[in-house]
């Protein structure tokens, strides 16, 4: 009998969902439709605003601009279904193109500007692009592969002869928009995975997925993240990542919030322009938490606007939220957790309307009309609370799966619709999610594991440390040590020995670190997960 009711036990699913209610998601709407339901409600207010130049566009101007855009691509022959690949820094015109291409049914595709021309062409060719936008300065990276495969240029700014520009679609008449018929189950975004554990992979994302994600954090009457329209939002995170383009783009155009477009990541620039624009909501990545926790700029500077910071991409640790929260006491500070491949999966709600104090550290609830489970990585099982295993997510929000890949698709969403994040995660009492590391990132030191992401708060937390990263070494005995790549604080002196000593004061014997490598900055990509594979390759 004991044995028959431990079967039953060891096969149950314990399924973790939002603190907050289900609410209701119009599905059946194309991405734009969507976006754009609520705009008579903020026709005449700010909706994009360049950093760069001052340039505003109304909600009106940019929806009008975005069909324009829809029209102009029709009469280049850009059809339903077809890819367009944008090459572009954080500026108008990706949003607008992005916009327009979900109004005549085509899909994105986006990569880094500062990718290599092999990088970029790889991922052109990969996902069959029609057309490619992007700036005079990379049409280099372009050309060769272009020529070879008919593929037109087209240019955002002062385009060389023989490119096409950009005007070409914003001039276009707006009745001449496609009269497409779009399906829930169509793709609107093909970014591509972040390579951090393999090879990228065209991640597919349909626009019942990316209205459903956009809904869970902002639609209802308690929303989580709460972007009020009133508030100005910081875009300076990249729109080529998923991060930037789904949750701070698309859920502020939603709620008719203003955008604020920065094209790159300057810390004094960015103090300037939070004074200046009187931003109040700011997205960014541990590693800007971390340039503006160590800034001695901030006090010269009226930051009292921003009432709230959102962190994604990686975890932030401990001490360095806190830390974060001591430079800005008067803002909201909490994580979240998503991939490309899932959108948004949790969050804190410190944001919501009702704000419920999330614990430091925690990547918050789940989102709503969604379903989480934590499973052992070897055997499957599903676990209780307190218990660290894959973070596994289910609902509309994932992605239909990976582009002419099934077989990668099938070992990343089950046949029960479960996706597996290859993310380390356990769920606590409260049902607070406390990311603990990637899957494949686990250094196994004689059998023991050692998460990556714990060491590296640890030595980011020491005043003479700019920046570190924790990698695997091959050891004959204990299998696996790990090593660490230190970036020192400027002036600073430390050496191997006192990095070393202060591991060893905070951790247990098997995660002492076995060797410091100083260098000059930690690889990452774009959206700030640390490229590990190209440090390990120096060991």
């Amino acid at each position: 009998m004991e044995e028959q009711q431990s079967t039953q036990h060891q096969n149950h699913d314990f399924i973790f969902r939002s603190k907050l209610p289900d609410i209701y998601i119009p599905t059946h709407l194309p991405l734009h439709t969507y976006i754009f339901q609520n705009i008579s409600q903020f026709n005449n207010r700010p909706c994009l605003i360049n950093a760069a130049t001052g340039e505003c566009f109304t909600y009106a101007e940019v929806q009008l601009t975005a069909r324009r855009v829809a029209a102009g691509l029709n009469k280049l022959g850009i059809q339903r279904g077809d890819v367009i690949f944008l090459l572009l820094r954080n500026c108008p015109q990706f949003v607008f193109a992005f916009l327009g291409s979900s109004f005549c049914g085509a899909m994105i595709t986006t990569a880094n500007p500062f990718y290599t021309p092999a990088e970029v062409a790889k991922q052109a060719a990969a996902s069959n692009a029609k057309l490619i936008i992007t700036q005079a300065s990379y049409v280099d990276k372009v050309k060769d592969f272009a020529r070879e495969n008919d593929v037109r240029v087209m240019c955002v700014d002062a385009a060389p002869e023989g490119y096409l520009h950009f005007s070409e679609l914003t001039e276009a008449n707006e009745k001449d928009i496609p009269g497409v018929k779009i399906s829930p189950d169509d793709v609107v975004a093909l970014p591509y995975s972040s390579g951090t554990t393999g090879n990228p992979k065209g991640v597919m994302l349909t626009h019942k997925g990316m209205v459903t994600s956009v809904a869970q954090q902002v639609d209802g009457e308690n929303p989580n993240l709460y972007i009020r329209s009133e508030d100005v939002v910081l875009c300076v995170l990249p729109l080529f990542h998923i991060y930037a383009l789904n949750s701070v783009l698309l859920c502020s155009l939603r709620v008719g919030a203003t955008v604020l477009i920065m094209a790159e990541f300057d810390i004094v620039k960015l103090i300037e322009l939070v004074e200046k624009q009187r931003v109040s909501v700011a997205a960014f990545v541990p590693p800007i938490v971390l340039a503006i926790a160590k800034s001695r700029d901030l006090q010269r500077y009226d930051l009292s606007s921003i009432r709230m910071i959102i962190c994604g991409a990686a975890p932030v640790g401990e001490e360095l939220e806190n830390c974060m929260r001591a430079k800005l006491p008067n803002a909201i500070f909490g994580q979240g957790y998503g991939m490309t491949e899932a959108l948004a999966i949790s969050y804190c709600l410190s944001f919501a309307k009702e704000a419920v104090e999330m614990k430091s550290g925690s990547s918050g609830s789940v989102v709503r009309n969604a379903e989480m489970k934590i499973v052992h990585p070897q055997t499957g099982a599903s676990l209780r609370r307190n218990k660290a295993g894959e973070i596994c997510i289910r609902g509309n929000q994932i992605m239909k799966g990976y582009l002419n890949d099934e077989e990668a698709t099938k070992n990343t969403i089950d046949k029960e619709g479960w996706l597996h994040t290859g993310d380390i995660g356990y769920m606590d009492d409260d049902d607070e999610l406390f990311i603990v590391d990637r899957l494949k990132e686990l250094i196994k030191y004689k059998g023991f594991q050692v998460a990556p992401a714990e060491l590296e708060a640890i030595l980011i937390a020491h005043p003479n440390i700019s920046d570190a990263a924790i990698v695997a070494m091959k050891d004959e005995v204990a299998g696996e040590v790990p090593v660490a790549f230190v970036v020192r604080s400027k002036g600073s002196h430390i050496s191997e020995q006192e990095i070393k000593q202060y591991i060893s004061n905070q951790v247990v014997f098997y995660k002492r670190i076995s060797k410091v490598f100083f260098v000059g900055s930690i690889p990452k990509s774009a959206s700030g997960k640390i490229l590990r594979r190209k440090i390990t390759a120096r060991l």
